[in-house]
């Protein structure tokens, strides 16, 4: 009996071993027989592309400038004497020959006064010196009295002659003078700050003007040119020579301080001989009509010069991306490939940037989205027509 019972429980023992490893072989299968799950690429992200177009655009520079009246004039007194009279105010405009100052008179009428008698005393001893020529001729040609007398006589009529015209001399210095009290506007223009006031002594030794007056009915626009800048303003625009150059130059525009464009357009007509020492840059002007004196003399703005360049390969903004002091853009290649390429640009448009080499007319290039892409990544490119390019750009 105790022999069957310890056969019993051996015999369970075996049984629940062989149950364990079944059991274990069984779970060992199922992993073995499981697939492991694979890791899934995440998809080729959608960009919009679009190719590389050509086209006529027109870029502008814009440089510091300074204005003045094509005729700027200090007006000085050319006699000293006490100031009587100012017949205009500041700002004032006046026109050619108009009284604008008054100098104490007096004393410059009082020297042509006696200019003048000084002109009457040679006049009457030119006379008497006449007279005595005319008594001693026939005395002489009879042989009443000697030759030396009448030479004396005649000789004494050349001194009052010439004193005469020392006379007539003194007399006009003295109206000149005179005339000098009265000071008028040499030019038409706009009357600057009054230096002196009524009742001020002044001088031609002055070290300050009575004023200034510009005639602002055309201004002149000053503006400079480094020696890159000029090197590119002779290789931009046709002709042989500056001259040349000059007639066919387009007109140029005017931005005002406060950046409004000023109504009417200019004209560059002088380049300056030689370049400053100083600041390495060459001086232009560019001549404004300037009817209503808007523009006066002291006014600053900026030049802005136009160049309109053919066949230019265009590339907007948002599909460029500044690296390392290069602009680069994401050309798609083969197999949807993008790659990484620099650009040059010549110039910017709006939204637009034109490219002289990098890229060629056709070739396609990634919109949007730049930020994210890698050199060799995939895309799944999304054609883009003029009009989505012109809107992505403007959405961006």
């Amino acid at each position: 009996m105790n022999t069957f019972k310890r056969k019993l429980n051996s015999d369970s023992n075996l049984n629940a071993v062989r149950i364990m490893a079944i059991g274990l072989v069984i779970i060992a299968l199922a992993s073995c027989g499981s697939p492991q799950q694979a890791q899934v690429a995440p998809p080729a992200p959608s960009l919009p592309v679009a190719e590389v177009q050509t086209g006529t655009q027109t870029t502008y520079q814009e440089y510091p400038a300074s204005i003045e009246g094509t005729v700027n004039v200090e007006v000085r007194p050319q006699v000293s004497g006490t100031l009587d009279k100012v017949f205009v105010d500041e700002g004032a405009y006046v026109s050619a020959g108009q009284p604008i100052f008054k100098i104490n008179e007096l004393p410059y009428r009082s020297a042509l006064n006696n200019a003048l008698a000084s002109l009457h005393a040679a006049e009457a001893a030119q006379g008497n010196a006449q007279i005595e020529v005319d008594k001693l001729t026939p005395l002489v040609e009879n042989k009443v009295v000697s030759d030396y007398q009448l030479k004396t006589a005649k000789a004494s009529y050349k001194v009052a002659t010439a004193n005469i015209e020392s006379a007539k001399a003194n007399v006009s210095t003295a109206q000149i003078n005179l005339g000098y009290t009265l000071i008028k506007a040499p030019v038409s223009g706009y009357i600057g700050r009054l230096e002196r006031k009524q009742g001020s002594l002044v001088g031609p030794q002055d070290l300050a003007a009575l004023t200034e007056l510009s005639d602002v009915h055309e201004v002149h626009v000053y503006f400079a040119l480094g020696e890159k800048d000029f090197v590119a303003f002779k290789e931009q625009y046709p002709g042989e020579t500056i001259k040349d150059k000059l007639k066919k130059l387009p007109f140029v525009s005017l931005l005002l301080a406060d950046g409004t464009e000023y109504v009417k357009h200019g004209k560059i007509d002088i380049v300056d001989g030689q370049f400053d020492k100083t600041t390495g840059a060459i001086t232009v002007r560019a001549t404004f009509s300037n009817p209503q004196g808007l523009l006066r003399s002291g006014n600053t703005g900026k030049i802005r010069l136009s160049l309109e360049h053919k066949d230019a390969l265009i590339v907007p903004e948002s599909a460029t991306v500044d690296m390392q002091d290069k602009v680069f853009v994401f050309t798609v290649g083969d197999s949807s490939k993008v790659k990484k390429q620099a650009i040059n640009i010549i110039g910017k448009n709006g939204d637009n940037y034109l490219v002289k080499d990098g890229v060629k007319a056709g070739d396609q290039i990634v919109l949007s989205g730049i930020d994210k892409l890698q050199e060799g990544m995939v895309i799944h490119p999304e054609k883009q027509s003029a009009e989505k390019v012109a809107a992505v750009v403007a959405k961006n």
